[in-house]
């Protein structure tokens, strides 16, 4: 894909849905913070289906920040579409993707971008979440499975916290639940991938959208698909006869 010269050199890519309690604050903190890099930037926030204030507040927020892009998703189709669409979107040589609840914090971006010398991606670990005890043990234990699973090393593939270099996604094809894998898929291509402990907050506003119920039997799904795409890559080397 050839991007237009404007293009600027940073894009953050934030699914949201209904967010209404947030989005003013997720605004003005993303934005400074990626004034902060000193480079180029737009902000694409993907507006899965909201049905509260949120498509309101972000029309509002667009007319204030010349960076901020929306998109509106016609129902709501989950985060891996909203990062699909996002992705797509973006036209930045650098792609970094947050949650909009603000347990990722945007202030984080500034000082992870110096991490991409050497690595394609670079992949939050919540080390120190801030999250109930109950959640902390589920997250603990869908970790676990997920690593003995998929023979992976990652311990907190589902960090929305990361930054990749623009060819880490071109091509990529996502699917429900996939966004959950994004290390692993980028390492199956090829690319390098580095994990840092990152910063986690409490939300302060509005409700967790997944639990226990809705996302730990699909994500068992997801995860034994992606063992079997990790097993099945064509793995070859070959050259033309001279």
């Amino acid at each position: 894909m050839t991007l237009p010269a404007s293009a600027p050199e940073l894009s953050l890519v934030v699914p949201a849905y209904n967010e209404q309690e947030v989005i003013p604050t997720l605004l003005e903190r993303a934005g400074a913070a990626m004034a902060q890099t000193g480079r180029s930037f737009e902000m694409i926030v993907i507006d899965d289906g909201s049905t509260d204030s949120t498509p309101t507040l972000l029309k509002e927020g667009r007319d204030r920040h010349p960076w901020l892009r929306v998109l509106r998703m016609a129902r709501n189709g989950g985060q891996s579409a909203a990062f699909d669409a996002g992705f797509k979107a973006a036209r930045g040589q650098i792609i970094i993707t947050i949650d909009a609840d603000l347990q990722n914090d945007p202030e984080e971006i500034p000082r992870l971008l110096p991490l991409l010398d050497g690595y394609d991606m670079v992949t939050g670990w919540r080390q120190k979440r801030r999250d109930s005890a109950f959640r902390r043990l589920q997250t603990r234990i869908a970790n676990t499975v997920r690593n003995w699973v998929s023979q992976e090393t990652i311990h907190d593939s589902a960090c929305s916290l990361k930054l990749y270099k623009r060819h880490c996604l071109e091509g990529i094809a996502l699917y429900q639940g996939m966004h959950r894998f994004m290390p692993t898929l980028v390492k199956m291509r090829g690319h390098t991938v580095l994990e840092t402990p990152v910063k986690h907050s409490p939300r302060f506003a509005g409700t967790p959208k997944y639990g226990l119920r809705n996302r730990a039997w699909r994500a068992f799904i997801d995860l034994l698909a992606v063992r079997w795409m990790k097993k099945r890559t064509l793995r070859y080397e070959v050259r033309e006869v001279e």
